[in-house]
């Protein structure tokens, strides 16, 4: 108990190119997909298992941590976030909401850092020992053109692609969680938002700048950070508010002005001022449409697919985009 054996700590890499990227010259415009041993993996979700129970007998897991928790889904985060300010409009106030990613996440989970917040958790033993051997003496070869092809020692991370790195990584960053009045925070794995509420959009501008200066310093005790580059901002509007002056103010991040946005992505989903979810189905069904309009050219006239293939490839094709 509490031991990962040696021989299931080798892995390969497989590096691929994140999509819609500017430029492919640096290094964080790829990501590496670890392919883990088939045991390892078994073994993997047994403890996962284990730990997630645990952690929600202590209370490890903050109760807006969405992403990765049987039961949970993209689809409870932004359904949270959509009534929380609606609920906060309710009083007639001005609601405003930054978007922050941590950059490569699962990339800087510390071993050591995480043993201490698992083991002050007051997780098991033996589960703290078996993560921090998982953890530790690591090795992984690329695989990709040019790539040498031998081991590299990794002493830092959570490999991609194991079943319970997503669970170390949401125990590692639940420290970020703090409570805030008239105000929330939502994550979903590696995806935060801030909310806040005020009587005005420019003191919601100075809130969430204190806020993000004491997020930001929470986050350098645990070694990681956040992505100047997706932030994103929106001031949210009541259908009353539709003919009254916009809000242009801008939020300073890092020295960065960020204005706001006349729709944000956020996992996923549309996010506009009015919160009109038509602004998301119309962007869905275009891309929808788009798929079907490549159907008709795998079956022309007398040849082709059968009809009854076509049937399965447009469901498969157009199910996933529209829901």
């Amino acid at each position: 108990m509490g031991y990962h054996p040696a021989s299931l700590k080798s892995s390969n890499g497989v590096v691929l190119d994140k999509p819609g990227k500017p430029s492919y010259e640096s290094p964080s415009s790829f990501r590496i997909i670890v392919l883990i041993r088939t045991i390892s993996k078994v073994l993997e979700r047994i403890i996962a298992a284990r730990l997630l129970a645990a952690a929600r007998l202590r209370g490890l897991l903050h109760p807006n941590q969405c992403g990765s928790l049987p039961g949970l889904s993209t689809y409870d985060a932004c359904l949270t976030l959509t009534n929380n300010v609606r609920t906060l409009q309710r009083p007639r106030l001005k609601v405003s909401s930054l978007f922050l990613d941590i950059k490569a996440g699962f990339d800087n989970v510390d071993n050591k850092t995480l043993a201490r917040i698992l083991r002050e958790g007051g997780i098991p033993p033996y589960l703290v020992s078996w993560v921090s051997s998982f953890l530790g003496e690591r090795s992984c070869t690329l695989i990709c053109q040019g790539a040498p092809g031998t081991p590299s020692p990794v002493n830092v991370g959570a490999p991609q692609g194991s079943p319970i790195s997503p669970l170390l990584f949401l125990l590692y960053v639940t420290p970020l969680h703090f409570g805030s009045p008239r105000g929330l925070m939502i994550s979903y794995v590696d995806d935060f938002a801030l909310t806040v509420a005020s009587l005005s959009y420019r003191g919601n501008i100075r809130w969430l700048q204190d806020l993000f200066d004491k997020l930001e310093r929470m986050a350098s005790r645990l070694g990681v950070s956040f992505s100047v580059a997706k932030t994103e901002l929106i001031h949210s509007r009541t259908p009353s508010q539709r003919h009254s002056l916009k809000c242009v103010s801008p939020i300073q991040i890092k020295g960065e002005l960020f204005h706001p946005g006349n729709s944000v992505r956020w996992l996923g989903y549309w996010f506009t001022p009015a919160l009109d979810p038509a602004a998301h189905f119309s962007r869905r069904l275009a891309l929808a449409q788009g798929a079907f309009a490549l159907i008709p050219h795998l079956s022309p006239p007398s040849a082709g697919l059968p009809p009854y293939l076509c049937h399965r490839l447009a469901s498969s094709l157009i199910a996933p985009i529209l829901l």
